[in-house]
């Protein structure tokens, strides 16, 4: 199992005791010899580096910008699995690693953000409603059976999948529902109905095509 693998966040609490004294930056030398040990690929330097920062940038990076705990849950996860693939172009510098970490941290953000914004639909708005034809396109004589045949692909892949998520993107996708019906029909509150969403969406992605 890699680094991440051992770090979820839901260990937050725990590496938050390896932390710097009051939560703030570590000295830049022991950051430095650190980072240092971990671009040369000593692994075990990532666990020093997630038990300084990880709590910091989750509270101060990325909460704030995405407050419901699950999807900000991803976000450091995702986070830290870009630092350490990129870990190599870090410069060591005056400026400590956590403003580097901090970046990684805000980007991710948004893009999931925008990724919970589209809430998958362009994995199934296309195949779910192609009755209208684009840019005034006449269809060829077989898009009907194209049509038919992607229905079932996607209702296969439906199939398959947790039956939580499949009824959130019948609801939403399918039926075209508010998230506030949605919610409503699922009995959880919309903010959370968003979560279920954005990771039904991420479930649909890996299952489809059947």
């Amino acid at each position: 199992m890699g680094p991440l693998g051992a770090l979820e966040p839901r260990t937050l609490s725990e590496s938050s005791t390896q932390s710097s004294p009051g939560g703030g930056l570590v000295p830049p030398d022991e950051e430095h010899a650190v980072i240092t040990r971990l671009q040369r690929g000593d692994r075990a330097a990532f666990a020093t580096l997630y038990g300084w920062y990880g709590d910091l940038i989750f509270r101060q990076a990325i909460l704030p910008r995405m407050p419901h705990r699950e999807l900000a849950e991803d976000c450091l996860r995702e986070t830290f699995r870009t630092a350490l693939e990129k870990i190599a172009t870090f410069r060591i510098e005056e400026r400590s690693v956590f403003f580097w970490l901090r970046r990684i941290a805000i980007n991710k953000a948004i893009d999931l953000h925008r990724r919970n914004q589209r809430d998958g639909r362009l994995a199934l708005a296309v195949h779910l409603d192609p009755s209208v034809p684009q840019g005034g396109r006449i269809d060829a004589p077989d898009r009907g059976l194209e049509v038919e045949d992607t229905r079932r692909e996607v209702e296969a892949s439906l199939a398959h999948m947790n039956a939580r998520y499949a009824r959130a993107l019948r609801l939403r996708l399918i039926e075209d529902r508010s998230r506030e019906e949605c919610a409503e029909v699922l009995g959880v509150t919309v903010g959370n109905f968003d979560v279920i969403l954005h990771r039904a969406a991420k479930a649909f992605r890996k299952v489809y095509p059947p």
